[in-house]
């Protein structure tokens, strides 16, 4: 297996708060051989924005990498979790790279 890897993108404010583009990456991915941890995946106790970004966070920290999401920017807690892992020397790319062969991962 690879290592684990993290999906970011937008959820607020989208249809079933965007699970089925998290659930089509996550799927593509994991056909690759990648193990996914996604925050379409989250289990929160109490779902709050807070307590989702927490779970977020926590799952975020245990990979070593990160795609994005198309539209990632426009949401204010992927734009934070793509920080975190600038921050904390994570590679960080768009999916649709990945899903192409397009990285230094594949």
């Amino acid at each position: 297996m690879k290592d684990p890897i993290y999906i970011s993108g937008p959820m607020t404010g989208y249809d079933n708060q965007n699970f089925e583009s998290f659930i089509r990456a996550a799927k593509a991915l994991r056909g690759m051989g990648f193990t996914v941890l996604s925050p379409h995946e989250a289990k929160v106790e109490a779902p709050s924005h807070e307590e989702y970004m927490r779970a977020d966070i926590a799952m975020l920290l245990q990979c070593n990498s990160v795609v994005t999401l198309p539209n990632w920017f426009c949401s204010k807690g992927a734009r934070l979790e793509v920080e975190i892992a600038h921050m904390l020397g994570m590679t960080v790319l768009p999916v649709e790279k990945v899903l192409r062969g397009d990285n230094k991962w594949a």
